[in-house]
This record gives C-alpha cells, sequence and structure tokens, in this order.
C-alpha cells in the first residue's frame, strides 16, 4: 500500500506551477494526526494515524454530511448522486478540529471527520469483520457452556434477550427454555425476536410424520444435515423448532456449523473453497399433492462470501433438494464434485457433529445461513411445530443493542 501512495504522489501530483491559483492542485497538510494531499486524477491521499487511504472526490461529495446533502434525522441521502459532476475537484481543502473541510466549486462546504473517514474508507473495510463469530464442533461449543435463556425473563427483560441475542451472533444456534409447549406460546417467543417469515408452509406451521406435504421432513426418517429452503432465491434467516410433544424413541436433532466446516475446507483446499463459491447451483422444491401445489427454484453457490474481504456469510447445503445440475461446463464438473465431496467430508466429520435433544419446553433458534441440521430417526407419535424469521430484523435487534456494527 505504501509503494502504491508513493506512485501516486511522483506521478499524479500536480505540479504547484501548473496553476497557481489553485490550491487543491498541490496541497499538502499536517496536523497532529493527520496528514494529506489532493491529486490531480480526482483523489485524495488522507494518512490518519498512520493509517493510508484514498478517497474518491465524488465519493467524498455524494457522502457530504451538510443539511442540504444529507438528513441526519432520517440517516438518508438527500443529496442527488446523479447531478455531480464526475470530474468534480475541491477549490480548497483544510484540516480543522479533527475535521477535512473541502470547499466545492460553488461554495459548498464539506465537513468530514477524520475518523468517520477511517472507519468507512476501503482500505479498513477490507480488513473488518463484518460479523464477528466463534466458530466452533461438539468439543467447542460444550466446553464454551453456552446457557438457554429463561422463558419469563426472555419475554420481558431486555437483559435476557441481549444475552441470547449474543449467543446466536457467536454461534449460530440459541436455545430458550421453560416455554410452555404450545403453538402459540412458540410464536410468541418467536416473535420476541424477530419477524415470522411467511412461506408456503405458512406462518407457523405444527407436523407429525402424517406426510401431509412432499418433504422428507413430514416422516420418521433419519435426516441428514442441510440447510432449509435452499430453492428460495433468498434462503429464510432463522430456523426455530420446538418439540411439542413426543412418545417414543430417537429423534434426536443434529447440528453442525457449516462455518468452521467450510474454513477448514479454505484452509486445506483453498481452489476447492473458491469453486464452490464461484459455481452457481440451482435448488427445487416440487410439491404436487391433493391440497399443495409448488414448484420453487433458486439459484446460488453453496459457499458466498462478501467480495471485498472473502468473508463467509452464507452456505446453502441441501443434497435432498439440490436440483439437476445443468449450470455448471463439462470440464468444470468433475472438480466440482470433488470439492462438493471435500466439502462434504468436513461436515460430516464426527467430532463436528452436536447432538441435542428437544424435549418440550427447550425453543432452539438455528441460523440457516451458517448451521446445518438434521436428525435421527424416531418411533412413537412427535410432533413438532416452529417457523422461519426474517433475518434482517434478527439483525436490526441485535445492531439495536449495539451488538453488530
Amino acid at each position: 500500500m505504501y509503494r502504491t501512495l508513493q506512485a501516486l504522489r511522483l506521478a499524479r501530483l500536480l505540479p504547484a506551477a501548473k496553476n497557481p491559483n489553485k490550491s487543491w492542485g498541490h496541497v499538502r497538510a499536517r496536523t497532529s494526526s493527520a496528514s494529506f494531499h489532493l491529486l490531480e486524477d480526482c483523489l485524495a491521499e488522507l494518512n490518519y494515524e498512520g493509517k493510508p487511504m484514498i478517497f474518491n472526490y465524488v465519493w467524498l461529495r455524494d457522502h457530504c454530511r451538510s443539511e442540504s446533502s444529507y438528513n441526519s434525522s432520517t440517516s438518508q441521502r438527500v443529496g442527488d448522486t446523479g447531478s455531480i459532476e464526475l470530474s468534480i475537484r475541491p477549490e480548497s481543502s483544510a484540516v480543522e478540529d479533527d475535521h477535512l473541510i473541502l470547499t466545492w466549486q460553488g461554495g459548498h462546504v464539506s465537513k468530514y471527520r477524520l475518523s468517520w473517514l477511517a472507519e468507512n474508507s476501503y482500505e479498513e473495510k477490507k480488513q473488518a469483520t463484518v460479523h464477528p463469530r466463534i466458530l466452533w464442533n461438539s468439543d467447542i461449543y460444550k466446553n464454551a457452556n453456552i446457557t438457554s435463556a429463561n422463558w419469563e425473563k426472555f419475554m420481558s427483560c431486555d437483559s435476557e434477550l441481549k444475552k441470547f441475542l449474543h449467543d446466536y451472533l457467536q454461534y449460530g444456534i440459541a436455545f430458550v427454555d421453560g416455554v410452555p409447549a404450545t403453538v402459540e406460546a412458540t410464536e410468541a417467543v418467536t416473535q420476541r425476536v424477530s419477524l415470522i417469515r411467511e412461506t408456503t408452509y405458512g406462518r407457523m406451521w405444527s407436523f407429525t410424520s402424517d406426510f401431509s406435504r412432499g418433504d422428507t421432513a413430514y416422516s420418521q426418517l433419519a435426516l441428514d444435515r442441510h440447510t432449509d429452503t435452499s430453492y428460495f432465491q433468498e434462503p429464510s434467516g432463522i430456523q426455530v423448532f420446538h418439540c411439542l410433544k413426543h412418545e417414543g424413541t430417537g429423534g434426536r436433532t443434529l447440528l453442525v456449523d457449516g462455518f468452521y466446516a467450510a474454513e477448514k475446507l479454505r484452509q486445506r483446499s483453498p481452489e476447492s473453497f473458491d469453486l464452490l463459491c464461484r459455481v452457481p447451483i440451482s435448488h427445487e422444491y416440487v410439491e404436487n399433492t391433493e391440497s399443495h401445489r409448488n414448484h420453487i427454484r433458486g439459484v446460488g453457490p453453496i459457499l458466498s462470501v462478501y467480495p471485498w474481504n472473502n468473508e463467509l456469510f452464507l452456505i446453502r447445503y441441501n443434497n435432498y433438494d439440490r436440483a439437476v445440475i445443468n449450470t455448471v461446463p463439462h470440464d468444470t464438473v468433475k472438480r466440482w464434485y470433488e470439492a462438493h465431496r471435500e466439502l462434504t467430508s468436513e461436515l460430516r466429520r464426527p467430532e463436528n457433529e452436536l447432538w441435542v435433544k428437544l424435549d418440550p419446553g427447550k425453543v432452539i433458534f438455528i441460523d440457516n445461513w451458517r448451521v446445518l441440521h438434521g436428525r435421527e430417526s424416531f418411533s412413537g407419535l412427535r410432533q413438532l411445530c416452529g417457523c422461519y424469521l426474517t433475518r434482517d430484523d434478527v439483525l436490526s435487534t441485535a445492531r439495536c443493542f449495539s451488538l453488530l456494527p
């Protein structure tokens, strides 16, 4: 980065003699915490507390926080980005009281806190984690001794909700104990966290192994680890389960941290990890019964990362619902299957499996973008209820508690 900035200084700084009346042409300034100078080709170079950063002039004008450009009451932009001249440059500049002050043609003044610029620079964002997490296998999770939230405190005390959300964000799963074994109580506890996402299964669903829907979940069979609604273009964010009744044996719930397995794959085989991030795969849900007809399809890679920092944010893994593979060129198919097998092997390592018995009263919240779930086969009557929750509203609540940036 330092060499890049040096090259910009040498190659792009306007000579002072080119237009001595233009103060932006060759500006250098230094304060106790920052130094900066303006470059010819619409780049402003700023060094704040030892961090070199480069800002585009249009970006700076677009992010002006003056009253005529930004409504601080609604946190919305007022200025029209489409009317900013793409060749815009400041006519003068200064650093005062830890603020960068730019005066544009026509007299408009923009003022930026240096710390705000540092926080929102690309150089900072490409190194920062969007969502801090603790990746886990079975031993890591058990040794963390995570306690479940208490139903009564959870419903009335924000501190209990905040602790629950902290655990959920860190580990991708969280529990509430002592919930009355009814659909109504389950609905109430979920709404304390987020909004319910209504799907083809309804708003709240309650089911047994009666094959009433065209899905293997409505059976007594074991289910391998998977994420739900992989056939949605945007898979459901949170999965909620509550076992209302079980008069039989078996039926334990399997949980696997998909991000833990994926990061192990990235370490051992970065080429395979990258391939699973790049190749789009179709998943579909086909249902044709007397009371339900559906054909839903979603397309996306098995793994998704933020492009600026390569942080993993979504795993879409469901071997039951994966559709015909026809989006992969012939010369990539073999390599994709190899990469998929490597990830599957990581997901199926016994040390990565956390088995939980969901008894009546225990409600589990699962990050469906991260944690895979399954179950062992069971006997007898087993009634489950649950729903999907919107991901955005969970994260919004977490930000209101200052648990996320």
